[in-house]
Parts: C-alpha cells; sequence; structure tokens
C-alpha cells in the first residue's frame, strides 16, 4: 500500500480526480474544496498553502483514497478502506509536523475511526468529538409536508450584508470557522448559489447550493434566525434550492445534518432525504 503526498491541486485532480468523481455522494465535500481551490486560488480557505494526498493499494494500480486539508482546518478525508485510513495516520505521524500539522480529522466515520485510533498509538494523543453527522441524497422531492407561507428567490447584491451577518451566526451555532465570511458570500451571490425564503417580503431564512460536479450539488448553510424558527422556512427554502440543484443538472443532490439536532434530521427526510452514511469530525489534544 502506498501514500503519495504534494502540494500541487494540478498534480492531485489529474491523480485523484477520476476516483472522487466515481463516488460523488462519498467525497462531496473534497470535490467542493477542490473546485473553489481551482477557482478561488490556494488562499480561498486561508493563508497557509493546502496539501494533498492519494493512494494505491498497489503501486501503479488506481487511487482509491484521497485527503485534502486547508490549514488551519483538518484533514478530510475521501472514500477509502480503513486500512488507507490507518496507513495515512501512520505516514502523517512520522513526518513529525513537517509536512503538515495535524490537530482533527473528518469524513466517514469508519475511515476517520482507523485514522483516529492509528494517530493515538503513533503520537500518544487524545482525541474528542468536534461533531457526529449523516450524508443524506435526496430521492424523491416531495417538498415540505406543511409548505410555510412565503416564496423562494435568489439572494441578490442588496442583501449582503444581511447575509454575512446569517452566515456568521449560523458558523458561531455549529462551531466552525470560515476566514473570510465576505468573500464567501459574494462568491455564492454572484453564482446564484445562495437562496432565500422571504414572506411578506422580507428574508425569513438562507441556503446555499454548491456547483454541480461530477453531477453533484450540496445543499449547506441552511439557517433560519431564532425568532423565525418553528415555521417551516427551513424546509421551505431546503426543498426550493433542491429543486434549483435538481434544474441545474444536478443528478444527485445531497447535504449533511447534524446527529444532535433530531428535527433537522426529521424535516429533511419529509422533503425526500435518504441516509448516505454517518460521519464524524473528530479534534486531537497532546497529552
Amino acid at each position: 500500500m502506498n501514500w503519495t503526498f504534494g502540494t500541487s491541486i494540478d498534480d492531485f485532480r489529474a491523480r485523484a480526480g477520476e476516483f472522487l468523481a466515481a463516488r460523488p455522494a462519498e467525497n462531496t465535500v473534497l470535490l467542493t474544496i477542490v473546485h473553489q481551490l481551482a477557482e478561488e486560488g490556494p488562499d480561498a480557505f486561508g493563508d497557509r498553502p493546502p496539501v494533498f494526498g492519494w493512494w494505491h493499494a498497489e503501486e501503479g494500480g488506481p487511487v482509491e483514497g484521497a485527503f485534502v486539508q486547508t490549514p488551519p482546518f483538518s484533514p478530510q478525508l475521501s472514500f477509502m478502506p480503513e486500512a488507507a485510513a490507518a496507513e495515512l495516520a501512520v505516514r502523517l505521524a512520522a513526518t513529525g509536523g513537517r509536512f503538515t500539522e495535524v490537530t482533527g480529522v473528518g469524513g466517514g466515520a469508519g475511515a476517520v475511526r482507523a485514522f483516529a485510533s492509528a494517530w493515538t498509538a503513533a503520537t500518544g494523543a487524545g482525541q474528542s468529538v468536534h461533531s457526529e453527522q449523516r450524508l443524506y441524497r435526496l430521492g424523491e422531492l416531495t417538498g415540505p409536508p406543511r409548505p410555510p407561507a412565503g416564496r423562494h428567490r435568489l439572494a441578490e447584491p442588496a442583501d449582503r450584508e444581511l447575509l454575512i451577518r446569517w452566515f456568521e451566526e449560523f458558523l458561531a451555532e455549529v462551531g466552525v470557522q470560515q476566514p473570510n465570511v465576505p468573500r464567501a458570500v459574494d462568491s455564492r451571490i454572484a453564482g446564484g448559489r445562495l437562496h432565500l425564503w422571504e414572506d411578506e417580503g422580507h428574508p425569513v431564512a438562507m441556503a446555499a447550493t454548491s456547483p454541480v460536479l461530477a453531477g453533484m450539488s450540496r445543499i449547506s448553510l441552511v439557517f433560519t434566525p431564532a425568532d423565525r424558527r418553528g415555521r417551516g422556512y427551513a424546509s421551505g427554502v431546503t426543498a426550493a434550492a433542491s429543486a434549483h440543484a435538481l434544474d441545474r443538472g444536478a443528478e444527485e443532490v445531497l447535504l449533511y445534518t447534524d446527529l444532535a439536532n433530531p428535527t433537522s434530521n426529521s424535516i429533511y427526510q419529509q422533503i425526500g432525504y435518504r441516509p448516505v452514511e454517518d460521519c464524524l469530525l473528530l479534534d486531537f489534544e497532546a497529552r
């Protein structure tokens, strides 16, 4: 078994692009990260350059695993055998941080647990769960069982300041950092990928769609301000954003939910989403 590490996005796309596209659901995060890096440059996620890796079960064989890390964020694992994830941890630990600093890991639950077990054995680090998520794929879009008042529309430049505030509130709630929120909002508005639900002429909820990549688009940033919750707005904007992704040619529409939030897991299933796999984001602490 063999891991190759690198810092060139062009090399990574040439080596691992076909593998990632073959399983767009399980590799959705890597596909969108790589696309954003290619479109916006290596500083899309921060000042430190990204790093990459790809794995062959046999020398000269096809790529069967990959990872991407955009420091300071943790490595994100593709679909891969658990043995490959464990080997990756051992290889990264052996670099002593010279290749990249590892403070956590994210991806499918099985691969993440295998990586974490090998990492803690090699480094003596402790581990804790940052979040437990479930990846869903849209089956038949049925719409909310009780459609909310209002309508869907795409966000416009005039919505920018409101959406920056909502984006920051969303990130604070889920405990995730984003290095340049205004840039992220501007990019999504320009690409027609930020969706609003408005009621009586006022925005009351938002959601985002990713570009269609390898036939896949992912819903994210589903957010309703606290004083507007409980009225079905999140269901409405998610269903509308899902329909928009299908209209743009997506064959698979995906989203993640926090397993600690039973409400979101319920409402997405009510509009047609079905579970694909459970995912983990772990943090490592030095002992």
